[in-house]
């Protein structure tokens, strides 16, 4: 059916800016949805938009945060990267962290000397 808004709004006994609103806003009261299936003989179930769920995607990176000879080098503690610096300019560019792993303490016995973040944000289509 190919109606005017004037004409869906006659046959449906709405007001013209009712059918106006609805169809730029695409939602409507229970009394517009039965005056418009009323109008169109159908449900008004029928009128009820049902989305499909959208899958977002995502696009991941990492990132090596790398420090010396782990935690303690020698006698004396090795500074710890600034982690707080680092995952906020991170965030700033919309990236959020998923998770940080010591891949060295995974591969030995030696203390890691560097940990990887791994990034992920969502793709905007």
């Amino acid at each position: 059916m190919s109606w005017s808004q004037e004409e869906l709004a006659i046959a449906s006994g709405l007001n013209l800016r009712t059918v106006q609103r609805i169809e730029k806003e695409a939602t409507a009261s229970l009394q517009s949805k039965k005056a418009l299936a009323s109008a169109f003989g159908i449900a008004v179930k029928d009128l009820e938009q049902v989305e499909s769920p959208v899958m977002q995607k995502h696009e991941y990176k990492t990132l090596d945060i790398e420090w010396r000879q782990g935690f303690l080098s020698g006698l004396k503690a090795a500074p710890l990267p600034d982690l707080k610096t680092i995952l906020n300019r991170e965030a700033q560019e919309g990236w959020r962290l998923v998770q940080i792993l010591t891949p060295d303490l995974l591969m030995s016995a030696k203390a890691a000397e560097k940990m990887v973040a791994i990034f992920e944000r969502p793709i905007v289509a």
